[in-house]
């Protein structure tokens, strides 16, 4: 966020932890990019504070995420749940959606392969006892098609580069959907960055893009040591997916305003993996 936002968000954090009856009196930010993730003391909370406008024109809410995260916490699911002692539902305050989480103290150690895996198929289990009603990925795909075809959001894509990513995205949905994969309720983005290493293994958190695929598009966001043990996955598909996925990837990263870290220069290694074909590396595997 920009400075005046991020000071903003803040503030709307901590008053409305304050207001929940949460003993707040500072805030550490640990994540400032397209949200804000901010830890409370002394009552140990973590905040996701978000600008409602982040969600304009696109099928994303905190509302769902809310009530998949609470539909999770009632099978054997390994997710980070919400703060047990405020209401489980997004507090709007100056602008800002906002949700508190379970803090848990992060550790050093990365997840081994093996537990990452099972503890997705874990998820993916927990996913499949939900009833609730998302788009399917491909409802997220032709979102992304439209920020690329449209230059007011993508302004800084040149012709050529706008073009392949159009083609790029077509391409492979299309490759994808006519497999015809069994599909279920997914996670939407279980990369490494949406994991917590604890005590108690690893959990997965930020459930804002769950949609309905095949579980092999999840694959595609994760370290191949990781996808590769996956049971009964087709890994072709999985190949495919991990292409799409650098495909919105590389389109997220040339989006005007786009506040992640990496910037244009990973925008620009995920289109050059994307030219040098398949198979795809994972997102992990670019570097830039």
């Amino acid at each position: 966020m920009e400075l005046s936002h991020s000071r903003r968000a803040v503030t709307a954090a901590m008053s409305t932890g304050s207001a929940l009856g949460l003993a707040v009196d500072d805030a550490v930010v640990l994540n400032d990019s397209n949200r804000m993730v901010v830890r409370l003391t002394p009552c140990d909370t973590v905040a996701r504070v978000t600008p409602t406008t982040h969600y304009a024109g696109h099928w994303m809410s905190p509302e769902r995420e809310v009530e998949i995260v609470a539909g999770l916490g009632q099978t054997d699911s390994p997710v980070a749940q919400l703060d047990p002692r405020v209401e489980p539902r997004v507090q709007v305050r100056d602008g800002f959606a906002i949700t508190f989480w379970t803090y848990f103290e992060p550790m050093q150690s990365r997840v081994p392969p093996a537990d990452y895996t099972r503890a997705l198929e874990r998820l993916h289990v927990g996913l499949r006892q939900l009833g609730v009603t998302t788009p399917h990925i491909t409802d997220r795909v032709t979102a992304v098609q439209q920020d690329v075809a449209n230059r007011d959001v993508t302004p800084e894509l040149t012709d050529a580069d706008r073009a392949f990513l159009a083609s790029t995205l077509g391409d492979l949905t299309l490759s994808i959907t006519d497999r015809r994969a069994p599909e279920q309720l997914l996670h939407g983005e279980p990369h490494p960055g949406n994991v917590l290493v604890t005590r108690d293994g690893p959990l997965f958190i930020d459930f804002e893009n769950t949609a309905r695929g095949p579980v092999e598009y999840d694959l595609g966001w994760l370290p191949i040591r990781v996808s590769d043990r996956y049971t009964q996955a087709d890994q072709q598909l999985v190949d495919g997916c991990r292409g799409l996925v650098l495909s919105m990837v590389a389109a997220y990263r040339w989006r005007r305003g786009d506040r992640h870290p990496s910037g244009r220069e990973s925008g620009t290694a995920f289109l050059n993996a994307l030219r040098a074909g398949p198979p795809w590396p994972a997102l992990d595997d670019v570097t830039w």
